[in-house]
């Protein structure tokens, strides 16, 4: 039987398969399964015979229970921690209770397994060496590019959840406060039935769930290029090009030319063109090899 303490046990995220031999057995042997929503997860347990005792456990009542989980654990009983889908605590219940647990003295274990943000960082095709997770973006209009506006210049993959009513709305925000040109890829019920991976600039992306409204439903974890990608690159490559232009047009026609050709906004070649000498207003990210 499972020693005394408490399990943090991730579950799966949409494929009932996914699932580790080590985290069914401790399932199994548990004297509690604290799970986020019972009638969710009375699903997985009854595909693996599960039989162990749950108690709701969610954000509403978490600070209600965590003493009396405590003290379980402290009189040796082995209690499990599982979220509805994933890793616990990862924009889900649980922080409290862990905190308090490791606060008392008390042994926590990881029982790692299945993640969305890990597992759509392995096939977005973006970089994963370095990452920041933005959990869900406020629903809200402004707050949510209020939000985006603090991440512009972020130079690390960022990460986000989203709904399917807000998919389409944040989507629009981030072309707008990002820059359209922006790589993102969308990873869409992952492990599911109906997972799609759509990978492209961010006005693309922009129209392709506007015309195909199947790609706004599910649940999203959402992969964003840093600030050193994107519409920075195409700026450097349409100033570059614009350069060249000038030995043969003026300034305004060498901006739009490039402008088209790396689709990239013309005013702000235009105004690179014009920028005095040793100005140093406009900074382009290092260039990667």
């Amino acid at each position: 039987m499972s020693q005394a303490g408490l399990y943090v046990v991730a579950t799966p995220i949409g494929n009932l398969e996914d699932f580790s031999y080590r985290a069914v057995r401790l399932l199994s042997e548990v004297d509690l399964i604290a799970a986020e929503d019972t009638r969710h997860s009375r699903v997985l347990l009854a595909h693996y015979n599960i039989t162990t005792s749950m108690q709701a456990l969610h954000e509403h009542n978490e600070a209600q229970l965590v003493d009396g989980i405590l003290e379980r654990i402290a009189n040796g009983q082995a209690i499990a921690l599982i979220s509805d889908a994933g890793t616990p605590l990862i924009s889900d219940p649980g922080f409290h209770l862990v905190r308090a647990a490791r606060e008392a003295g008390l042994p926590v274990y990881s029982v790692p397994g299945p993640s969305a943000i890990t597992a759509a960082l392995s096939i977005a095709g973006l970089p994963p060496d370095r990452f920041a997770f933005e959990g869900f973006l406020p629903s809200k209009a402004t707050a949510r590019k209020k939000k985006l506006q603090t991440l512009c210049h972020e130079t690390r993959t960022l990460v986000f959840f989203e709904s399917s009513h807000r998919i389409e709305a944040a989507i629009a925000d981030m072309s707008e406060v990002f820059g359209e040109q922006r790589l993102v890829a969308i990873c869409r019920e992952l492990t599911k039935k109906f997972e799609t991976v759509l990978r492209a600039p961010l006005a693309e992306m922009k129209k392709e769930l506007a015309q195909d409204k199947n790609q706004s439903r599910g649940e999203f974890v959402v992969v964003v290029d840093g600030h050193e990608g994107g519409e920075d690159k195409a700026i450097l490559n349409a100033h570059k090009t614009a350069l060249a232009l000038m030995e043969y047009l003026p300034a305004s026609q060498a901006a739009r030319v490039a402008a088209q050709l790396h689709d990239a906004p013309r005013r702000k070649i235009y105004e690179l063109l014009n920028q005095p000498k040793g100005a140093d207003t406009v900074k382009y990210p290092a260039k990667s090899e």
